[in-house]
């Protein structure tokens, strides 16, 4: 058997992808946030949670190999690498960074081929929603919520998301900004003005409220609230950059879109 043997999962998308893959028996422990697969919470001792990491635990259980994501856990992945284990931080932000994801994590514990049939399948669904979206009589225009207080707009990969299933996100120029603290809002009247058709609310770790965002000042005027479009993705569908987001989180993105554009052109 080649690759590594003892695996750390500091994120929940490197856990779903090897369990897809066939290769869960790798993995020796995950993060605290994952629920996808829901066996890998029964199955694997919870060692982190996204910005710490129970470090000492991890250590004991030897592994030969640590994935994480982002900058935002490189003082976990520096502690680690101190103690001579070996970690590699991926950084992907977009639909195509995503697959080259899985392909590079296959390669990396000798899946390579199943990796790769495994990203074509993806690719192949999302050029399926996005045949589909084509038909639709008009594109709505999306607001996608990240988080409330203060409002944060979506990052690339769901603006990506939206654009396959039909919808176009009112935030371009602010979804290829990869740091949360660059999509805050500092005016959240620009929701109004961009005057979306359709809100999604996706508030990482808490439940979504459209009845406080219906409730914004002046946000009355919003067609998205006029209509009721407010809906919520359930974070782990969408928030994870991982096969979550590219199989459950943008087909729930398709249906709300294909719902609206019933309600609008009625056939």
């Amino acid at each position: 058997m080649t690759g590594p043997q003892r695996i750390v999962c500091l994120t929940e998308e490197p856990t779903e992808t090897l369990y897809a893959l066939g290769e869960q028996h790798r993995i020796v422990g995950i993060s605290g946030f994952t629920v996808r697969p829901a066996i890998a919470r029964k199955e694997k001792p919870k060692v982190s949670a996204f910005t710490s990491a129970r470090i000492g635990e991890i250590l004991g259980l030897e592994p030969d190999f640590v994935i994480g994501f982002s900058d935002i856990q490189s003082e976990i992945a520096a502690e680690l690498i101190k103690q001579g284990v070996e970690v590699w931080i991926s950084n992907h932000r977009s639909v195509e960074g995503i697959l080259d994801y899985i392909r590079r994590l296959g390669a990396l514990v000798g899946a390579g081929d199943k990796a790769n049939a495994y990203a074509d399948e993806l690719q192949h669904g999302l050029e399926r929603i996005e045949r589909d979206s084509a038909t639709l009589a008009r594109r709505p225009r999306v607001y996608f919520e990240e988080w409330d207080e203060p409002p944060i707009t979506g990052i690339r990969w769901v603006a990506e998301l939206i654009r396959i299933a039909g919808g176009d996100d009112v935030f371009p120029e602010r979804s290829v900004e990869s740091l949360a603290k660059h999509r805050i809002l500092a005016d959240a009247g620009e929701v109004v003005r961009r005057a979306p058709d359709i809100i999604l609310g996706s508030w990482c770790g808490k439940k979504f409220r459209p009845e406080k965002v219906a409730a914004r000042p002046g946000w009355q005027a919003i067609p998205a609230v006029r209509d009721g479009e407010l809906h919520e993705i359930k974070s782990p569908l969408i928030l994870q950059p991982g096969p979550a987001a590219l199989t459950d989180g943008v087909r729930e993105i398709a249906k709300i879109i294909q719902a609206w554009s019933l309600r609008q052109h009625p056939l």
